[in-house]
């Protein structure tokens, strides 16, 4: 159910969580030194993730991996920004009440996004299937879960099928070896594009063009196709 706040008092609540949690950290922590400034998406690259799913009009996005809920507040506030009649933040996490103790869920209710976020307790490689079958549509999608190689490379098959034609998917950790090169196949054979800017000191732009992501960036931002397109499998190139 969509929120029924008004669109810019939610926005400044949502802004309040998030610069407290920025400045003061979350009230919990796992007990790992330095693990919220190590998982946390920052600041700067969550406004920016926020911008690019505004200037995109995005109102149904999948997120996967909640932790200390960082980008799903800035996500959140996108979404309530676009306003949509029908908002949807689907958040998938199997750890997050066993290792993060709600942290993360519990900051999204403080901001009073629970009305238009929901939690998939599930392995995403169980949970996006389900998805899938239920004939759920994205405009974008977060990925900020596991990152061995063999497992970003499935959160990213069931994605394809789940974000809509010409929708985005917004990668985190993009330089990580294992994610660098699950995300390269696609690029490679698939014909997703980069959205170059969407995580430098630019403003987030439409134009796909196929080029690396910023290196002292987190986060990369690929468009799919539009229309879709399945290879034949001699044309298959190496990543």
């Amino acid at each position: 159910m969509a929120s029924t706040k008004k669109p810019d008092e939610h926005r400044t609540r949502i802004r309040r969580v998030r610069r407290r949690l920025a400045q003061e950290g979350p009230p919990w922590t796992r007990n790992r030194e330095g693990d919220f400034e190590t998982v946390t998406l920052p600041e700067g690259e969550c406004d920016q993730l926020r911008d690019l799913l505004i200037s995109e009009g995005v109102q149904t996005i999948v997120e996967i991996g909640l932790a200390y809920a960082s980008s799903a507040l800035a996500i959140g506030e996108a979404l309530v920004t676009v306003d949509a009649p029908r908002p949807r933040h689907i958040i998938v996490d199997p750890f997050q009440e066993r290792d993060w103790s709600n942290v993360g869920w519990d900051l999204l209710r403080s901001a009073g996004l629970d009305s238009i976020a929901s939690l998939m307790p599930a392995p995403s490689s169980m949970a996006l299937p389900q998805l899938l079958s239920e004939g759920l549509v994205a405009d974008a999608a977060f990925v900020d879960g596991s990152h061995r190689f063999h497992e970003v490379f499935v959160d990213l098959y069931f994605l394809r099928n789940i974000v809509r034609p010409g929708g985005l998917i917004i990668v985190d950790d993009a330089g990580t070896p294992s994610v660098e090169a699950a995300v390269r196949y696609y690029e490679q054979n698939l014909g997703w594009t980069v959205v170059p800017g969407a995580f430098t000191d630019g403003s987030p732009t439409a134009t796909t063009v196929d080029v690396s992501a910023d290196p002292a960036t987190r986060c990369k931002a690929i468009r799919l196709p539009d229309p879709p397109f399945e290879p034949p499998f001699e044309s298959f190139r190496a990543f």
